[in-house]
């Protein structure tokens, strides 16, 4: 985040084509690199799936995919191969929907960070991370410029997934003030197919400017697009830090108590309500505490349309982890909470609670992060989580019997798909859908280590974790992205999806 997008950021949180003929890649197999032009992210693969488990609308069946120009064209039993397919031997392997990550965090900018508070990670390399992890598609945050422009930053950004991305991408344009020009953006916005908007309720902005930002929501809403809302307030959490500086806890050890669960609590509690004073639905993003999933499933029993996304970080780590040396690389908003929160979300994500999950990548090198001079009042949230999330969910949820197959494919995919305007194009494993497929190794255990990592980051908080059930292929609208380690995409591939309006979840 750069200039003044950055600082009203900070001030506002208060504290701070791949064709072989008919030769089959087995698992384990030989890969040879696409020969594809740079940039032609429209044109898609010629594929064969055989032999995986498939995961359809109608449960797991036993049956091939066939794509063609990208899109699935056939599933069914005893497919032979065509002239000039790329024939993959799934058998073993289980077949989902390329996994949709709603919510990261990536720098437009070609070259590495020019200042150690900016993001890593680019398209490329971001791309790198998610395509590794078995997503297709992700979600990434536009924040305006200087001017408060932003169809420019949209422009922008444009640019650089048409150039740099390998995954697909959608974009959320982040409102950062209630200006009236905004209600303008929205129509232009929905127009282009960007139907969402983000709104952080932990800026010091939102209550000076409560009026403006209502009328966004319910102008969104009126459009049918889908208002992402970070909710903290801004005044506990000025309070809370303001108090930790005064009792001279200053260090990140002290970092769980700048936000706490209160403060959450009384954000989702507002953002609820106007949801129902603008008949608009609302999506709350990296949800971490019990009591706030609390208010968000009593008002979706009445009635009130909202949506819940998580964090991984906030399934596997308590508060605790900020007494430890690594503590800072921990940092994100709102901060880890306790091992009741921990059990409360994978309770909701079990029982269709939490509707996504999202990874809320945002990179920063490690150095950085655990630069001693960072205080309750001076830091960096975020971390690099985008390669990670769906092995670790898959491992922690399914593999060890506490999410069917059925809640991870829709935490991870269909969700995601219908909520951002992108069904059935994405999400979903049909004829007439992108051939985004991904072939997971059920049994195959791995520790997660630093080479394997993509995110230019170079580390993960969850590093020597051993992980079962790993994504072996990530297929990308018919073409072979990733396999077995080896990342087979170049920049400009992927693609820049226009989307549809929202759709309510079944």
């Amino acid at each position: 985040m750069r200039g003044l997008a950055r600082r009203l950021f900070c001030q506002g949180l208060g504290v701070m084509a791949f064709s072989i003929g008919c030769r089959p890649l087995r698992p384990g197999g030989e890969i040879i690199p696409p020969d594809k032009p740079r940039g032609a992210a429209a044109s898609g693969g010629e594929a064969l799936v055989r032999g995986a488990q498939v995961f359809t609308e109608h449960g797991l069946r036993p049956v091939d995919i066939r794509a063609a120009r990208g899109v699935i064209v056939e599933l069914a039993r005893d497919l032979q191969p065509r002239d000039g397919e790329t024939v993959i031997d799934a058998r073993g392997l289980l077949a989902l929907p390329g996994g949709i990550d709603p919510h990261v965090h990536l720098s437009p900018d070609l070259d590495p960070p020019r200042e150690p508070d900016e993001y890593c990670d680019n398209y490329t390399s971001g791309s790198a991370a998610a395509l590794a992890g078995g997503l297709t598609t992700i979600g990434a945050m536009v924040f305006p410029d200087e001017h408060d422009d932003i169809l420019s930053r949209i422009d922008e950004h444009t640019r650089s997934v048409h150039e740099q991305a390998m995954a697909d991408v959608i974009l959320h344009p982040v409102a950062l003030t209630a200006a009236a020009s905004w209600r303008a953006n929205l129509a232009t916005l929905a127009r282009r197919g960007h139907t969402s908007v983000k709104l952080f309720t932990v800026m010091v902005q939102f209550e000076r400017q409560r009026p403006g930002f209502t009328e966004i929501i319910r102008e969104a809403g009126r459009r049918q697009m889908l208002t992402l809302l970070h909710c903290e307030r801004h005044d506990i959490n000025r309070q809370s830090t303001e108090r930790l500086v005064a009792e001279g806890k200053r260090s990140l050890r002290y970092y769980a108590d700048t936000s706490p669960v209160r403060s959450e609590v009384q954000a989702v509690r507002d953002a609820i309500g106007l949801s129902e004073q603008t008949g608009s639905p609302i999506y709350v993003v990296h949800l971490s505490s019990a009591d706030a999933l609390v208010e968000c499933v009593a008002a979706r029993r009445r009635g009130v349309p909202i949506y819940v996304e998580t964090r991984p970080m906030y399934l596997y780590h308590t508060r605790a982890r900020y007494e430890q040396e690594d503590g800072p690389l921990f940092v994100g908003q709102p901060p880890l909470r306790t091992s009741r929160d921990i059990e409360a979300l994978w309770d909701g994500l079990r029982r269709g609670l939490i509707d996504t999950v999202g990874s809320d990548h945002a990179a920063f090198f490690a150095e950085t992060k655990l630069d001693p001079r960072k205080s309750v009042k001076d830091y960096l949230p975020g971390t690099p989580a985008m390669q990670m999330m769906l092995p670790m969910l898959f491992s922690e949820g399914v593999a060890r019997g506490r999410l069917s197959l059925d809640r991870f494919v829709a935490l991870t995919s269909s969700n995601a798909a219908r909520l951002f305007g992108l069904y059935p194009r994405k999400g979903v494993l049909r004829p007439g859908a992108d051939a985004d497929i991904t072939l997971w190794d059920p049994g195959l255990r791995q520790t997660i280590t630093r080479a394997m990592l993509r995110s230019r980051a170079g580390y993960d908080i969850n590093e020597g974790r051993e992980v079962q059930g790993w994504p072996v292929y990530t297929i990308r609208r018919g073409r072979v992205a990733f396999a077995h380690g080896e990342l087979l995409a170049s920049p400009g591939s992927g693609a820049l999806l226009a989307r549809g309006p929202h759709q309510p979840l079944p």
